[in-house]
């Protein structure tokens, strides 16, 4: 434990135990250096004051060992950022469903699967954005499905053929979906068509787009471009022409869509 990280623990514990260091180690303003040697001393002659702490701060000191891994993280991710910037990424978004404004500054482009736990947790963080940048940043959903031939292709299929009919309906269609990954899961195309039907959609147009070439080449299209960008896993984020792999924490997403409005 180093840097940052290390003085947040240490003050964590020096906090925890303002009796047993030197005042001066207790002063929030102490720097890391300063403080080593005190915590040093102090845990050679007294080790389980250390256990004690760690049984009785556990939280506190998991967050701290999170924000130190968030951290050499988003670095790493800001010098691939660099890298990602200078490469533009051509992927295509015409009659797939859009949230916000076509010609908004940053263009959140997302490959994802109804059926990915992952996925999941992403799309909570990507409503919070949408949220918080509304009017600055457009969302569009590209279907990569990880098993094409079982229940995640069928859904990604009914979201597009939906999407034909009503783009709010495709919306409301995909929220479903993934508020009740459960029952998406547990119970396939009966819970399917059961959400269809929930939100109004015309099912015999539905299943008339379903048949049709249009549905099928924008999946296919979908898939070429996931490909093309080597994509290989879900949740995958473009963020402009920023990549973002996995269901980071909202704050590298902030970062990423601050640096390119900055730009």
């Amino acid at each position: 434990m180093k840097g940052s990280s290390f003085l947040s623990f240490a003050l964590a514990l020096s906090c925890a135990l303002p009796c047993a260091l030197p005042a001066r180690a207790a002063a929030a303003d102490i720097s890391a250096r300063e403080l080593r040697p005190a915590l040093e001393e102090l845990l050679r002659e007294h080790p389980e004051v250390l256990l004690d702490f760690l049984r009785e701060h556990c939280e506190t000191v998991l967050d701290i060992a999170q924000m130190g891994s968030d951290s050499k993280r988003l670095a790493n991710l800001e010098r691939q950022w660099e890298q990602d910037a200078k490469v533009h990424k051509e992927v295509r978004t015409a009659n797939r469903p859009r949230v916000g404004r076509k010609d908004a500054r940053v263009q959140i482009v997302a490959f994802s699967d109804f059926t990915c736990t992952y996925c999941r947790r992403a799309e909570k963080t990507v409503e919070q954005i949408l949220q918080e940048y509304a009017g600055k940043v457009s969302f569009v959903f590209k279907n990569m499905p990880l098993d094409p031939e079982g229940i995640a292709g069928l859904a990604s299929q009914y979201f597009v053929a939906i999407s034909q009919q009503s783009e709010d309906k495709a919306w409301k269609f995909y929220r479903l979906l993934f508020d009740n990954y459960d029952n998406l899961i547990g119970r396939g195309e009966e819970y399917l068509r059961e959400a269809a039907m929930e939100i109004g959609v015309d099912m015999k147009k539905m299943d008339s787009a379903r048949r049709q070439k249009l549905v099928a080449t924008l999946l296919k299209e979908d898939l070429d471009d996931a490909d093309k960008l080597g994509i290989e896993g879900t949740p995958c984020f473009l963020v402009n022409n920023l990549v973002i792999r996995g269901a980071v924490p909202i704050t590298m997403f902030r970062r990423a869509i601050d640096i390119e409005l900055s730009r």
